[in-house]
């Protein structure tokens, strides 16, 4: 697992750093591309669900699974990246919202609440704890900056495949009563928006939105959970 989250955290790193004004989606991901293969490994999306690309990336109202493509960024656009792959078979996932150039100051807001609402999220896993402290973690932040969690988007279990039990979505749910398990291995993932809880699938199958104009961030890593803490593999 840490072989897999270190791979995908490269070709993260590598795409992020070629994320300027005037480069496509579509070449960003065949950087991407290069770096798992480089590494032998295989992208997930692809592998397990057939995806049209290695990874999905989504440019402002597009929240996740966006297609790569011959769209050219600009300066201000919003891009989530998020990476996944197989790695021996061994599957780690991440992605991150940024901002290409300088943005405006709400764009970064967001960007930065998100993270930290993971950040917090992780410090708060144990072996033994119930599953929702990370739901409440990121529920704290996201009243806090009053940003809505989007609900139809999930946090998974990860690891021998892409999409595994425990699947939940990181908000505050009283009625979550399952626990977290030495061993088990999931990502955080919550999506923060400025308007709408819920995200709708676009006439290509994939990607999934907001309604345009608002703002959508996401931030997310896989970890493994252990009796003293969550061990984070793709930071």
């Amino acid at each position: 697992m840490q072989r897999a989250g270190k791979v995908v955290r490269e070709a993260f790193s590598t795409m992020v750093a070629a994320a300027e004004p005037g480069i496509t989606t579509q070449a960003l991901d065949e950087i991407g591309a290069e770096v798992l293969s480089r590494h032998g490994a295989v992208s997930a999306p692809r592998l397990y669900y057939d995806f049209p690309g290695t990874t999905c990336i989504s440019v402002n109202h597009q929240a996740a699974h966006g297609i790569p493509s011959q769209r050219v960024l600009a300066e201000g656009d919003m891009v989530n990246i998020d990476v996944s792959a197989n790695v021996q078979g061994y599957v780690a996932d991440m992605g991150e919202s940024f901002v290409v150039g300088e943005g405006d100051p709400e764009q970064h807001r967001i960007c930065r609440s998100v993270q930290e609402a993971v950040r917090g999220a992780i410090k708060k896993v144990r072996s033994g704890r119930c599953l929702n402290v990370i739901g409440q973690a990121v529920q704290r932040v996201a009243d806090r900056e009053g940003y809505r969690i989007i609900r139809n988007l999930g946090s998974h279990g990860v690891g021998a495949s892409i999409h595994e039990e425990p699947s939940y979505t990181p908000y505050d749910n009283p009625h979550e009563e399952r626990l977290l398990e030495r061993g088990m291995v999931l990502t955080i993932e919550p999506f923060f928006c400025t308007g709408t809880q819920w995200v709708q699938e676009e006439d290509d199958g994939w990607t999934l939105t907001v309604p345009v104009g608002q703002l959508v961030a996401q931030y997310e890593h896989t970890l493994i959970v252990t009796d003293r803490g969550a061990l984070v593999v793709t930071g």
